[in-house]
């Protein structure tokens, strides 16, 4: 086949996986993915585990091997089904800590050690450059057989371009549905879906090649069962050590693996799947791995002698002149690279961003205020990290010069994840763990795996001199990389496993029982520890802080957008008993917050953040206290009382509330009695003096009219101010006439504008505006509407202080409601107002700023009201924001349903 037909191939279907993911996204936002969070994708997504290593290296295991490639899908098999209350038990903790990825999990287990997070990210990055490396060298030889027909080995002359081109393409794809938005739960449903369809696709493939091979190739099942007896597998001898060590190997890596870590603990969108991927994931391993013999020993006997048997499944079609049935195979090992790759970078990204280039950032910014665009500099740093990971990949592909066989690629990465397994299991069964320990036993189990494995792969004398493996380092015999402590014939792999595992072990445990730790760690460990266990597990927290709200606000708007934050913010106030988007800094809700930004930069980082504006968190002695304790009667004492005490202190924190709140609405209300005494006396004293004038007669000529102007404005003047107080008794009542009709929102902006523009008209004042978004239909009363509108563009144009006045006017559409902002940029309203300006009896401070008798934004808030509809006042926003709330379709007025 052409070449260039087999790259158009491709093309075409990453364009096909592309829309998949982009439709799946698309349906998400829209909120009609649920069948995109299915038992059945999450099962499919776990196929990841099913690499380029076991759609092409399988074969070519059991050509070489014999039945020992049945290790790699034992070991998950056993997990699945043995240790499923494991799986439930990391994924509970995921949920219930909003991790982003292993090194997350780790780090928040430890005290939220950011040290830690960057231990863990860098082993899973240093072993997944092998693994990447694999991916690439698979897609590599594949091109090779379809670009050089006849030929059933690697012939390409330039293998290095085409596995760069691959590199680059795969990071393109990445980027584009990986880090398109930055998401508090770290979920990607479009690439979700898109593995889940890769997952049917190898697996289709693969069979079907293994029908093809026993039923064309053969003469059926007794056919090949008389060649494998006739084969040089079938004097294949088992050497339980390795049989066992390679088992044990597939099983941690299944739970280790950051790719498997993702899509298992982060990816889950219900505990339940795992009731369902126990069954069905090993049955998807069963059926990948079924033809593998059977393709293995008829490639063996088909093919020439020094044929690659990892490339049996493309070559074999291709000798019998099935060109459609190779061209399936190969989309088939394509898909089992690309996915790998593609969920790989994304955790290894999500991982660097969060451990590595945040905390730099924090550290180094010159001010300790969260300012800026915070996930723009997230998502590029994660973009630019899926470069680099993949960069590593291909490096690693180019000097190793590529392995006579795949499987022995895969094997080294999955000794290299391996070492976080006793920190990782330790931590969710050990209370006693610390991140000493956990340290201790990474940073030397990576050494000893570094040296034993890594450093070897790459070949006698590339890194590690000749003379270190012949006879160790400084001549030191004992401490030859593949005779570690003068242990030989051992096979390398167990080897290095075992020392590897052993000296990890050793250093988390005596590190962790001679170190004590923090009480932020004895607190996370009980988290973790009692999982399932909601008043061992809550049982932790942030201390009374200093933090402003505002302050916590803006910063949660820096990471987790504008809309996102406010809604979080707005419940966790409502859930306070408040109104409004700023919730008291309690220890729950702080806690609350940290969860929320932790899906997006993770546990370390967004503990940081909270640090810097709330204070260190601490854990009170009467945690410690009940951490201690162990006891179930005290336990349960301990949770009562602090369930009360929470009621208590809410409770009071209302009532001193409502308390500031009527003593502020008191002197209001005395202000205002004065001030409607005196604008009232005003105009009535106008009268009633121009009118005496007038009666006593003899004014010069002119005057009469000139009195009788004067009389009429204030009578004008008089009767709007008792109009003001006559509309809000009506909308106070819910006697008000509606006139409901269908309204243009964007023909009611203008009208407000135009309307508006004479308070001040000689200000400029700049208007921020989205047509295309104003395009909505509401049915309302459009006056009373454009009357809130009016009043909230007046005030602006007022008010703002702003040397070059703006007002941004947003609107969004969330399900059945249209919300309009009205931004401007001056200063705001002071703190200590915004809690009162929507009462009637509310003024400015200031009186040269407030004119009138301080009625309209009650007014604004009653029309709103009887529109179905809300009107809030937005903090954090830079100056005085307003949004205003309303259903897209009022069908009868609600205050006049309520009576």
């Amino acid at each position: 086949m052409p070449f260039n037909l087999l790259v158009l191939a491709c093309l075409t279907y990453v364009i096909f996986l592309f829309l998949v993911a982009f439709l799946a996204e698309r349906r998400a936002e829209r909120g009609r993915a649920r069948w995109l969070r299915s038992p059945l994708v999450y099962t499919l997504s776990l196929s990841i585990y099913c690499t380029a290593w076991t759609f092409y290296g399988a074969v070519g295991y059991a050509a070489r091997s014999g039945l020992e490639y049945l290790t790699i899908y034992l070991g998950p098999t056993l997990v699945f089904v043995g240790w499923w209350w494991v799986l439930r038990k990391l994924v509970r903790i995921g949920r219930t800590e909003r991790v982003t990825s292993i090194a997350d999990m780790i780090s928040s287990r430890y005290g939220k050690s950011n040290a830690l997070g960057v231990i863990v990210t860098m082993i899973c990055v240093v072993a997944a450059t092998p693994y990447i490396a694999l991916q690439l060298q698979s897609v590599t030889l594949s091109f090779g057989v379809f670009a050089q027909p006849g030929t059933y080995a690697w012939m390409i002359p330039d293998t290095n371009s085409t596995a760069l081109w691959v590199a680059g393409g795969l990071a393109l794809f990445t980027i584009l549905f990986g880090t398109r938005n930055l998401d508090a739960n770290e979920q990607h449903t479009g690439v979700v879906a898109a593995i889940a369809v890769e997952a049917v696709v190898k697996l289709v493939a693969l069979v079907t090649v293994g029908i093809f091979v026993v039923w064309v190739v053969a003469d059926g099942p007794v056919d090949i069962a008389a060649r494998i007896n006739a084969s040089a597998i079938a004097d294949w001898d088992l050497v339980p050590s390795r049989w066992a060590g390679l088992t044990f190997l597939s099983a941690a890596a299944v739970i280790t693996l950051p790719r498997m870590f993702q899509v298992l603990v982060v990816e889950n969108s219900d505990e339940r799947f795992l009731g369902t991927a126990s069954w069905a994931f090993p049955l998807y391993l069963l059926a990948m791995s079924l033809f593998v013999v059977p393709i293995a020993v008829v490639g063996l006997g088909l093919l020439p002698v020094g044929a690659n048997p990892d490339l049996f499944v493309l070559t074999v079609p291709l000798s019998q002149g099935q060109g459609g049935l190779a061209m399936l195979a190969f989309l088939g090992g394509f898909s089992s690279a690309t996915s790998m790759v593609i969920v790989a970078s994304i955790a290894l990204a999500t991982m660097v961003s969060n451990h590595i280039v945040m905390p730099l950032w924090l550290r180094l910014r010159p001010a300790k205020s969260v300012s800026g665009d915070v996930r723009r500099l997230v998502l590029m740093s994660r973009r630019l990290s899926i470069a680099a990971v993949l960069g590593l990949g291909y490096l690693y592909f180019a000097l190793s010069g590529g392995s006579a066989a795949l499987a022995a690629i895969g094997l080294i990465s999955f000794v290299g994840v391996a070492q976080m397994l006793p920190a990782m299991l330790g931590g969710i069964f050990w209370r006693g763990a610390t991140r000493i320990g956990a340290a201790a036993g990474l940073l030397i189990g990576f050494v000893v795996w570094a040296y034993t494995l890594f450093l070897p792969s790459f070949g006698p004398g590339a890194i590690l001199p000749l003379d270190v493996f012949l006879n160790g380092p400084f001549g030191i015999g004992w401490l030859r990389p593949r005779a570690l402590f003068g242990v030989e014939g051992m096979d390398p792999l167990i080897h290095a496993l075992f020392w590897s595992l052993s000296f990890n072990t050793a250093a988390f445990t005596i590190g962790s029982l001679l170190s004590f730790p923090t009480p932020i760690e004895r607190a996370q460990g009980l988290a973790f520890v009692y999982v399932f266990d909601t008043e061992r597990a809550e049982l932790r927290g942030w201390g009374d802080g200093l933090a402003e709200p505002e302050s916590l606000l803006i910063m949660a708007q820096r990471i987790l957008g504008d809309e996102p934050a406010l809604t979080f913010f707005e419940e966790q106030a409502r859930a306070q008993g408040k109104a409004g988007y700023l919730p008291d800094p309690s220890p729950a809700f702080l806690a609350a917050l940290e969860r929320q930004l932790a899906g997006s930069v993770g546990a370390a980082a967004a503990h940081a953040m909270i640090s810097e504006l709330a204070g260190r968190a601490r854990v009170t002695v009467d945690d410690l206290m009940r951490v201690a304790d162990e006891t179930a009667q005290i336990m349960e004492y301990s949770s009562q009382l602090e369930s009360q005490r929470a009621e208590l202190e809410r409770t009071a924190r209302q009532l001193r509330e409502a308390n500031e709140k009527l003593t502020q609405l008191s002197v209001q209300k005395d202000a205002f009695l004065s001030q409607i005494s005196h604008e009232l006396r005003t105009p009535m004293t106008s009268i009633r003096a121009f009118s005496e004038i007038m009666m006593e007669g003899g004014m010069p000529e002119g005057m009469p009219e000139k009195y009788a102007g004067i009389i009429h404005e204030e009578a004008i003047r008089l009767t709007r101010l008792l109009d003001d107080l006559l509309d809000l008794s009506v909308l106070e009542n819910g006697t008000v006439q509606l006139d409901l009709k269908l309204a243009n929102l964007s023909e009611l902006l203008d009208r407000s504008l135009r309307a508006a523009a004479q308070t001040r008209p000689e200000r400029e004042f700049l208007i921020h505006r989205d047509l295309p978004a104003e395009a909505i239909f509401l049915r309302t009363d459009p006056d009373r509407l454009a009357q809130v509108f009016i009043n909230l563009i007046s005030n602006s144009r007022k008010y703002c202080d702003a040397m070059r006045p703006e007002l941004r006017i947003v609107v969004r559409q969330r399900g059945g409601r249209v919300l309009v902002d009205f931004i401007d940029n001056g200063s705001g309203i002071p703190k200590d107002k915004q809690a009162l300006i929507f009462e009637k009896f509310a003024r400015l401070t200031d009186q040269t700023r407030a004119g009138g008798a301080g009625l309209g934004l009650a007014i604004c808030r009653e029309v709103m009201a009887n529109l179905g509809g809300t009107i809030t006042y937005l903090p954090g926003q830079g100056g005085a924001a307003f949004r205003v709330s309303m259903p897209l379709r009022l069908e009868k007025p609600p205050l006049a349903e309520a009576a």
